[in-house]
């Protein structure tokens, strides 16, 4: 993992984010930096509201109040889509393939400036579009080799296990070239063989530059993966640090052994 590099290089902030339904925050002023080449971890019981922070993040949902900014770009008012084009991609909890598409076909749409997207080059230069369409597969083929799922490449995706859809959404969402990815329980209901095959992906990944902020509650592979985590609880920032050392915070634990006697 590479060192952090100071937060006045932050990659990502959010200043004060806060997410209401109705009267209920469930992301509650919340304020933290990414910087370049970190892993960052979210961690804390269910229903901290982490994964609504990472939906604002990400532009599933409009922040209530406060800012994101990305590479000195307000994002926190721009559409999903539109955070992309600024270098962001996300992974979801329950991976959302296309399940009669193909794995490769899966992969292949999360290209930006698909070539199908558009219908007028599509009849005006149909041999270009062609060669974009080849450049995409070529390279959708080197993202499912770099998963280990280009053996399957020709497979619907629904007949793939659970542990190789959160492979697939990870070539997918890498085909748009990103600066960072938001990885939401990357460990969530795979096998132990298939997570050191995330895992090691995830810190390769890392190790060429790119940045994560992922949500999880495998400690191990926090503890594996970043160096820092932020620590949420009732919509709030509980406690911020070292793996190990917000594992011995008695907020945090009180916090889980709330949540494990509820």
């Amino acid at each position: 993992m590479q060192g952090q590099k100071g937060m006045d290089g932050a990659l990502l902030s959010a200043r004060n984010v806060t997410k209401r339904f109705g009267g209920m925050a469930a992301v509650d002023g919340i304020s933290f930096d990414l910087v370049p080449g970190e892993i960052l971890g979210l961690i804390g019981p269910n229903g901290a509201g982490k994964t609504t922070l990472f939906d604002c993040l990400a532009g599933s949902l409009a922040p209530t109040s406060g800012t994101i900014v990305l590479e000195g770009h307000d994002i926190g008012s721009l559409p999903a889509h539109r955070r992309s084009a600024f270098g962001l991609a996300r992974t979801f909890q329950i991976p959302r393939p296309f399940p009669e598409m193909s794995v490769l076909e899966n992969v292949t749409l999360g290209a930006r400036d698909h070539p199908g997207e558009h219908i007028v080059p599509n009849w005006l230069s149909p041999f270009a579009v062609s060669r974009r369409e080849g450049v995409v597969r070529e390279r959708a083929m080197e993202l499912l080799g770099f998963v280990a799922l280009d053996a399957l490449a020709a497979r619907p995706a629904h007949i793939l296990s659970g542990g190789q859809k959160k492979l697939l959404e990870l070539a997918r969402a890498l085909m748009a070239q990103p600066r960072m990815v938001l990885l939401d329980e990357p460990a969530a209901g795979v096998n132990p063989t298939l997570l050191e095959v995330i895992v090691e992906r995830i810190a390769a990944l890392n190790r060429s530059g790119m940045t994560f902020l992922l949500i999880e509650h495998n400690m191990d592979l926090v503890t594996r993966l970043c160096g820092r985590v932020l620590v949420m609880a009732s919509g709030r920032l509980l406690a911020e640090g070292a793996p190990n050392v917000v594992a011995r915070d008695p907020r945090v634990i009180e916090a889980y052994l709330g949540s494990f006697a509820a």
